[in-house]
């Protein structure tokens, strides 16, 4: 009987590893694919490959001079999916930085870099803006 059980959980051991010693480690994130446009509300989707225990993970932005401001985020629709809200930003450089807390409670950290610009579409609907106030 004794032999039967330790026989059983080497099997589970094996056959599941990657539950077992899981990281919580991003796939993919929006800003890859999407940049952030300037004076806009924005939403940033991050994705891990394991679950994610959202109520002891941190999101933060990073600001020049090293300022972090907490994020706001909630689950996604898919296991390991976030969506962070992000204030309107000036021009610029960020971070966002990030303690995740997987599933299996380890912890991951990592850090993001960005950039704010305009979009050359952004700046000719400024000027054109500008322009029809002068008249």
């Amino acid at each position: 009987m004794k032999n039967t059980f330790q026989l059983s959980l080497l099997f589970i051991l094996l056959i599941q590893p990657p539950l077992l010693f899981a990281h919580a480690v991003i796939t993919s994130h929006s800003l890859k694919i999407a940049p952030l446009r300037p004076a806009r509300q924005e939403k940033v989707e991050l994705t891990f490959n394991s679950q994610i225990e959202l109520g002891l993970s941190q999101i933060f932005l990073v600001h020049k001079g090293d300022k972090h401001e907490l994020l706001h985020a909630v689950k996604g629709r898919q296991q390991g999916h976030i969506i962070v809200d992000i204030p309107p930003l000036k021009t610029g450089h960020y971070a966002i930085r990030f303690r995740i807390f997987a599933a299996d409670g380890h912890l991951t950290e990592d850090v993001i870099h960005f950039t704010v610009e305009a979009l050359p579409s952004d700046t000719k609907a400024k000027d054109s803006n500008s322009n029809s106030s002068r008249f």
